[in-house]
């Protein structure tokens, strides 16, 4: 299906058709049958409905004349694709999108959908090409949007503007949904963009970066509040800032569930100087957590800790953390214990699998020491295991 326009000469009306390809089985070609939906209005670009005869729809109560319409001859077509942005529409319009943008955005709402639209669809493609994809695809906005004017657009979005529309999207959410919160960082050449620093790069590269930072509902998958940051802000401090926004955004009690990218002693130190509500998994290789589960690694398989609904043996330890926080001011360094529940499961059948994997691998290794044809890439489990 395809939106064809035809412009008539004569009057200076461009009709809106209705473009439907089929195939013509008796001469085995491609055929389209096109039907009359409106004329474009001049100034907005709008469809004007017809019905289906080249006229207006008329009011019932408002007295009108009867005209025949005639053969419309025209000299100007195109046809442009819509299947993916009436998708697109749908969506929008399914889950709120397009009715926040239009409260948050009343006068740039189609422009940024339009421009939205072109990055899911063209994603490798620049901002420059816009002008070709306008030509070919039927988008909200209708017109093309020049490169400068679409970095206008995005320089002309404020930030009331886009907390507004945070706070919209985050009261379309369950209440009772939880929010996923991560960041990534991207690695840049750039050297004018001052959010671009040298921090904690996660991919290892040698260069300096922006991170990004985003909340979803973990349910739904919907991301309601993003932010980028200087790539030298540590993950504690981009935690801090997202809690002041939500604090705005009209939620204050928020408790963390972190992963193992969270976890260091700095963190630590840093989410109990803040007196944060939080949960943070942790490696078992470390030694303050070592410590702790060597006392119950004989009794968390007890039948007592067994968690049918998940398959998992688990034991709740509470313990101290040696807390810390350095008081530039004062010069000095604080020092307290502070209370913490250490959660430890344990998966048997892992455990299982893991184990039975390390004995067929013994056994290899033994293989190859007694017959002689020692692995050179093995000699350090030779060395462990001996």
């Amino acid at each position: 299906m395809a939106i064809v326009n035809q412009f008539d000469k004569r009057s200076g009306i461009t009709y809106v058709y209705e473009s439907v390809s089929h195939w013509d089985k008796e001469k085995q070609q491609p055929r389209s049958k096109r039907s009359l939906i409106g004329k474009r209005d001049p100034v907005t670009g709008e469809i004007i409905p017809t019905d289906g005869r080249g006229k207006k729809r008329r009011n019932p109560e408002a007295g009108t004349t009867e005209v025949n319409p005639g053969p419309v001859p025209f000299t100007v077509a195109d046809r442009k694709f819509y299947g993916a942005t009436y998708l697109l529409d749908q969506i929008g319009d399914s889950l709120g999108l397009t009715e926040d943008l239009k409260a948050c955005f009343p006068s740039l709402y189609k422009q940024i959908q339009s421009i939205a639209y072109y990055l899911i669809l063209e994603s490798d493609s620049p901002l420059f090409r816009f002008e070709k994809w306008s030509t070919l695809h039927r988008h909200p906005y209708g017109a093309n949007i020049p490169s400068q004017r679409s970095s206008e657009l995005f320089a002309g979005i404020s930030e009331e503007s886009k907390q507004l529309f945070f706070s919209c999207l985050a009261k379309r959410h369950q209440p009772d949904e939880y929010w996923a919160y991560d960041t990534t960082s991207v690695s840049s050449y750039s050297q004018t963009l001052r959010q671009v620093q040298y921090g904690k790069n996660k991919e290892s590269d040698p260069l300096a970066q922006l991170n990004l930072a985003l909340v979803f509902g973990q349910d739904s998958g919907l991301p309601f509040y993003y932010r980028k940051l200087s790539g030298n802000i540590p993950d504690v401090s981009t935690i801090k800032n997202l809690l002041a926004d939500f604090k705005v955004l009209g939620f204050d009690k928020v408790k963390l569930v972190m992963d193992r990218g969270f976890y260091s002693e700095a963190n630590i130190n840093a989410l109990l100087g803040e007196r944060l509500k939080f949960i943070i998994a942790a490696g078992t290789h470390l030694a303050y957590i070592r410590r702790h589960i060597d006392g119950i690694y004989d009794s968390i398989r007890s039948f007592e800790n067994l968690d049918e609904q998940y398959g998992l043996y688990s034991s709740t330890i509470l313990t101290d953390w040696e807390f810390q926080k350095e008081r530039p001011n004062k010069k000095d360094v604080i020092r307290q214990k502070r209370r913490v529940y250490l959660h430890a499961y344990f998966n048997i059948e892992k455990y299982a699998d893991e184990e039975a994997h390390f004995d067929r691998r013994l056994l290899s290794m033994k293989g190859e020491i007694l017959s002689g044809k020692r692995n050179p890439d093995h000699e350090t489990f030779y060395t462990l295991t001996s």
